[in-house]
């Protein structure tokens, strides 16, 4: 009689790393897939999306849109 340890170790040896092989080779090839370039792109810079640098401390408050003084009381 073979114990549960023996079964598990020749199924993980035999079956299961063909399976996991071919996940990973499906998992690749779906990352180079042809046309997915421009979601990696516009994944990679959506953090970056709708960011405003902030002011310098020595703003005049001059602008008409000016949002230093909010940001030096929150330094502040």
């Amino acid at each position: 009689m073979t114990d549960t340890y023996s079964i598990l170790r020749e199924f993980a040896d035999s079956w299961a790393l063909l399976a996991l092989t071919a996940v990973f080779v499906g998992v690749i090839l779906w990352a180079y897939r042809p046309g997915s370039r421009a979601l990696h792109d516009q994944a990679a810079t959506s953090i970056l999306r709708d960011d405003t640098p902030p002011r310098v401390a020595d703003c005049a408050n001059a602008c008409p849109d000016c949002t230093c003084a909010s940001i030096l009381e929150k330094l502040a």
